[in-house]
């Protein structure tokens, strides 16, 4: 059983993948809490932005340290969709954040697939959160582009 308040921010962050859906980009999204306040939100903005790297996690930190005004989330949550890839994951690294939670696992790209501790060795791991919800958004993205 997770934390009620994991579930809450997870559906903030479900809202972000839903705008990401809606925007026609891989339905991702994440928001960044700190002190039980969001700081951040983002959804995966690559095509929009013609950048391989915008995705979710990596605009979440961009905007959560300009809202903080340092480059350290130690103290923050990190609540986003689908586990973080290892790009993201090393970012979220070098921002050493506190905590990472996630909803869908990513079989193919997620950080957890290599054999290298790669996150802050402080960062504390939560996986699974509404994985079921962070999944279907996926699920019928992918669905609807294979129609065409």
């Amino acid at each position: 059983m997770f934390d009620t308040s994991d579930e809450y921010y997870m559906m903030e962050a479900l809202q972000e993948a839903q705008k990401g859906f809606d925007a026609d980009e891989i339905p991702v999204g994440a928001v960044v809490v700190c002190q039980d306040r969001i700081i951040a939100r983002a959804y995966n903005n690559t095509e929009q932005l013609r950048d391989v790297t915008a995705h979710a996690e990596m605009l979440a930190f961009t905007s959560a340290m300009a809202t903080i005004g340092g480059k350290y989330l130690q103290n923050c949550t990190l609540y986003v969709t689908l586990e973080p890839c290892v790009m993201c994951a090393g970012a979220a690294s070098w921002t050493q954040i506190g905590r990472i939670v996630y909803g869908a696992s990513d079989e193919k790209k997620g950080f957890s697939k290599i054999d290298y501790p790669i996150l802050h060795p402080k960062t504390k791991v939560t996986k699974g959160v509404l994985a079921t919800e962070c999944e279907s958004i996926l699920k019928e993205f992918f669905s609807l582009k294979r129609k065409y």
